[in-house]
């Protein structure tokens, strides 16, 4: 399995490489100028916030990550760009297993930066194994859930990433990567093999914030929030099944049309559809007495009870 971060690479010497770097130089550089490193920029293995990166995602970064720059701590400084991405690869380990069993993939990139003084130093910290853990900053569209395979939302499935279900580890699987910022030397990444911070829709998210130097002070809140979150979701899909059962009772079609509507529903929507429900049965079946009331009398003759 590949280890975390930069590592160097042998001297360049292929005229293919140079001239990969030299598309992004205005002057043509040789070989003797630059410093080439690889870095392992992330890979398909569960992380520390229990996501993952799809097979399809690490293959559309693997093209999104060419040309882009290398910063410290994602201060996204100009002063801070050190190094430049030229090449990237995936490089799959057959006779190596992730930890959900499967064949084990990581996203390689190769970086050059000039040799100067103003590098030296790094340089010299690269080849030390010094500046080792490398992250990135890149953007998804959709995380689906590892057991039920639904989208991840506000309106979720109500499983939670990190908690096991029936022996199965919860995760949320990333999709449809759309752009990488950059990716930076940092002191711990995210992931376990090159860390990662992930963005979702372009935008930063209150997970993020509550994990920011300015937001940790909320973080009890935050996780007494999110439990409440998880038993009104788990509230909402039991009411949402009792809907669905007692729609079958009134009407078979109803419940073919209301399957993938009532995923929308929010709780006050889906106890207002149980109330409708029971008051249609309850007129479709009224309850029926077997012994006659008070100075009652009745014909009977069992017919009624018979199976």
């Amino acid at each position: 399995m590949y280890k975390a971060g930069a590592e160097r690479t042998e001297t360049l010497n292929s005229a293919d490489e140079l001239e990969a770097i030299n598309a992004y130089a205005k002057t043509e550089l040789k070989a003797e100028q630059v410093y080439t490193f690889s870095v392992v920029l992330c890979d398909n293995e569960v992380d520390r916030d229990y996501e993952k990166f799809s097979d399809e995602a690490l293959c559309q970064l693997a093209g999104l990550f060419v040309g882009r720059t290398g910063i410290f701590d994602h201060d996204w400084k100009a002063a801070n760009q050190t190094a430049r991405i030229y090449r990237t690869e995936i490089v799959r380990e057959k006779n190596i297993l992730n930890s959900v069993g499967e064949p084990y993939a990581v996203l390689k990139g190769y970086a050059y930066m000039l040799r100067n003084e103003k590098n030296a130093e790094l340089i010299e910290e690269i080849d030390a194994g010094i500046k080792k853990e490398t992250s990135v900053g890149c953007s998804v569209s959709r995380r689906i859930c590892s057991i039920c395979r639904e989208e991840a939302g506000p309106n979720g499935c109500g499983h939670v990433p990190g908690h096991e279900y029936d022996g199965k580890l919860c995760y949320l699987e990333l999709y449809d990567a759309n752009d990488a910022y950059e990716w930076s030397f940092v002191a711990v990444p995210a992931q376990r093999a090159a860390g990662v911070v992930k963005r979702f829709g372009g935008a930063g998210t209150l997970k993020d914030f509550i994990k920011s130097a300015e937001g940790v002070k909320y973080s009890a809140e935050y996780e007494a929030l999110e439990k409440d979150a998880v038993l009104g979701r788990e509230y909402t899909g039991a009411l949402r099944n009792e809907v669905l059962r007692l729609s079958m009772l009134c009407d078979p079609k109803i419940f073919e049309a209301l399957s993938d509507n009532t995923k929308g529903m929010g709780a006050r929507e889906l106890e207002c559809l149980k109330e409708a429900f029971e008051k249609q049965l309850e007129d479709k079946f009224p309850l029926r007495t077997q012994l006659p009331g008070r100075d009652k009398m009745v014909s009977f003759d069992g017919d009624e009870y018979m199976v």
